[in-house]
């Protein structure tokens, strides 16, 4: 076999970069409200279909799962203040409007002693068991029993129900469910309340509720009189203390008249005024004692004729003149004679003597005084005592009287308004509002999981997408087959030229060709980033339509991995690519046609190479093969493998004019395009634009996406 230039490295050019996206990724962070309807209209049918399938489940609960609950209602109103019987002061309070005493009171309707007395009244424990007996085990429970009975897992079924060992704790049972089957509540602005009883049976119901009432009413009746009956007796114990207090104050009052004089304030004041008199006549005397030294000291001055001393004591006019006489006998006799009158007429001794008598008798008084004033005191402190005793023994022997009386003539502060009457229908389950609430969480689920499987997408279903997301140009977009295979495929175009699948090859074909007006691409290269996008029959289809146009067009299969060019066109393996690179034939004997399918294209089919295939496309000789190809055809058609799958596409492609680079409708992930064209511009390898393969038209006009031109449905000839 005849070799040529051996294989090896190709140059490489530099890196080019891939164009930002249009829009950007951060554009993609912004609600498109239109594009959020759209999703859920082209969702439709799922949001549909979960809005059925909770309405059946819904449907399915109120037939066989949920069980009709009658409510019947008894409507009482409340006293405010309580009603009294007699115009007596209550001795216990009435009650109060004000909030607190409005819950107060529902809290009591809802007590565990109140509802206990219900469940007694009713026998609700046994007629509660006998209502579970005759409803049977729940759903859940029976299809518990079937998957364990079907699986022979026991673990899987539900334990055992075990009923309540003791009466006590029956009836404790039957008070729990009372207490989710009442709802009590208050008018707004009003002491009128409902008490409302929830239950499968009506009969009970209306049993529960108007009970509930009675023995509410009846409770108020009892805890007022047993209040009453509290008080009458503490009452009665507090009068008898208080009659026994009022008589021994009245003994000790009586005692003490007794063993002292009866003072009145009137022989007070009479004894005040007869001391106020011996004070005033005390003072007196008390004045002329004082006098008694003087005529002493008179009587001695005399005595001795010093008759200075005797003006000093007495101050007497007749003395100081005759002393101012010159001395002598008569003066001196005069002076005598003088101060004997005046020592004769002094009465000292007889005014002191009074003055002690009269200090006596004072002094008996006031002690008199003192004691009837203590007895006064001790009397009166002793007669209030009395009166103080009295006065509270009348006034609790007057509320034991009222309070005896009360006790027979009490009333309720409740009355009923409205007894229950049993209901016309169940109250619940409601078909409607049940239906209704299915279909709006089917609605609210089903748009959920449109949103989500939207959200969760990674494939690209537009041409605008496509740009906004890449930058490049969208060539074409190629609706999908309505055959299966390429070579059905490439017959149907060659059969039916107006089809609207020949119609995007046309127009791709035009958008190539044009991509440089001035230049136009003579070497294409055809690729994807992974197998399964379509590049191949765009490859070929690109082929046929360039062929259409009267071109000479060689199609190479450069993936020499698979290589299914033979196969799928019946054309011969002998001779392929490698042949032609390693001079084992010429390029024109190589060559092969198929004009049923491809018209008057060459295909020159892929051959198994000696080395690895990147090496044999990174040689010489298949560099000097592209360029022998374009001196010999109008246009090369080279279709390379997938780029995330092998390298070839990279080194092929820095030989082609174009290259044409496939993305499948709704399939191929957005990471795997951008890294795809990432590769080729680190290859240097230039995009020259994206065609939006196998698009589902049918799917693609719900969504209100694609070309404009998709919609024309009559307009092509297919």
């Amino acid at each position: 076999m005849t070799r040529l230039d051996p294989l090896t490295p190709h140059p490489q050019t530099q890196p080019v970069p891939v164009p930002a996206p249009a829009g950007g990724e951060g554009a993609r962070g912004e609600v498109d409200l239109l594009a959020v309807l759209r999703t859920l209209w082209n969702g439709r049918l799922a949001i549909v279909l979960a809005a059925a399938a909770f309405v059946a489940a819904g449907a399915f609960y109120l037939q066989r799962v949920a069980v009709p609950e009658y409510v019947a209602t008894s409507v009482v109103a409340l006293e405010e203040g309580g009603r009294q019987a007699l115009d007596l002061e209550g001795v216990v309070p009435g009650l109060a409007g004000d909030r607190p005493s409005v819950n107060t009171q529902i809290e009591v309707i809802r007590s565990r002693g109140l509802l206990g007395k219900v469940v007694d009244r009713l026998d609700l424990a046994a007629t509660l068991a006998r209502m579970e007996r005759e409803r049977g085990p729940s759903a859940l429970r029976r299809a518990r029993t079937w998957i364990a009975g079907a699986t022979g897992l026991p673990f899987l079924a539900p334990a055992p129900e075990e009923g309540p060992a003791t009466p006590e704790e029956a009836r404790r049972e039957a008070v729990d469910d009372l207490l989710g089957m009442i709802e009590v509540a208050n008018l707004r602005q009003s002491l009128v309340y409902t008490i409302s009883a929830r239950s499968p049976d009506p009969a009970l119901s209306v049993e529960i509720a108007n009970a509930v009432a009675d023995l509410y009413i009846l409770e108020q009746i009892e805890v007022r009189f047993e209040a009453t009956a509290r008080a009458t007796e503490w009452l009665a114990e507090r009068v008898a203390e208080l009659q026994g207090a009022m008589r021994d104050a009245q003994n000790r009052l009586r005692d003490f008249t007794a063993e002292n004089e009866l003072v009145t304030g009137d022989g007070i004041a009479a004894l005040n005024r007869r001391i106020a008199d011996l004070r005033e006549r005390l003072a007196e005397a008390r004045a002329g004692g004082r006098d008694a030294a003087a005529d002493d000291a008179l009587r001695a001055a005399a005595a001795s004729g010093d008759w200075d001393a005797v003006l000093r004591a007495t101050g007497d006019p007749a003395i100081r003149r005759l002393l101012s006489r010159p001395a002598g006998e008569a003066r001196e006799e005069a002076l005598r004679a003088r101060a004997g009158q005046l020592a004769a007429g002094a009465s000292g001794l007889r005014a002191g003597a009074q003055a002690a008598a009269l200090a006596r008798t004072l002094g008996e008084l006031e002690a008199r005084l003192a004691r009837q004033t203590e007895d006064l005191i001790r009397q009166q402190a002793a007669e209030r005592e009395v009166e103080q005793a009295t006065a509270l023994f009348e006034y609790f022997e007057t509320r034991l009287r009222e309070t005896a009386v009360q006790q027979n003539l009490q009333e309720a502060e409740a009355r009923v308004l409205s007894a229950a009457v049993p209901p016309e229908g169940p109250a619940s389950p409601r078909a409607v509002p049940v239906l209704a609430a299915a279909l709006l969480l089917g609605l609210i689920g089903g748009a959920a999981l449109v949103l989500g499987r939207e959200a969760a997408r990674t494939g690209i279903r537009s041409g605008e997408d496509l740009e906004a997301l890449t930058g490049l140009t969208v060539l074409g977009q190629i609706p999908r087959a309505k055959v299966r295979g390429r070579r059905r495929m490439l017959g149907y175009l060659a059969r039916r030229p107006a089809s609207r699948l020949a119609e995007a090859y046309r127009n791709l074909r035009t958008s190539v060709m044009l991509s440089d007006i001035d230049r136009p691409p003579e070497v294409i290269l055809s690729t994807s980033s992974v197998p399964g996008e379509g590049k191949t029959s765009q490859a070929m289809a690109l082929a046929q339509s360039l062929a259409g146009m009267g071109k000479r067009v060689l199609l190479v299969e450069c993936d020499l991995r698979r290589r299914t060019f033979a196969e799928e066109l019946g054309l011969s393996e002998e001779f392929g690519l490698v042949s032609v690179l390693t001079g084992e034939a010429a390029l024109a004997d190589a060559v092969q046609g198929a004009p049923a399918l491809l018209g008057e294209v060459d295909v020159l089919v892929g051959d198994a190479p000696a080395a690895n295939p990147v090496d044999v496309f990174s040689s010489r000789a298949f560099a000097n093969f592209v360029a022998a190809a374009r001196g010999a055809y109008d246009v090369v058609v080279l279709d390379a493998p997938p780029v995330l799958v092998v390298p070839d596409a990279r080194v092929i492609g820095t030989l082609a004019d174009a290259t044409v680079y496939s993305v499948r409708w709704d399939a191929t992930p957005r990471a795997a395009l951008r890294e795809g064209l990432r590769l080729l511009s680190t290859a240097g390898v230039r995009v020259t634009g994206l065609v939006l393969s196998q698009i589902d038209l049918k799917r693609q006009r719900r969504r209100g996406e694609g070309d404009g031109a998709y919609y024309a449905d009559g307009y092509y000839a297919n």
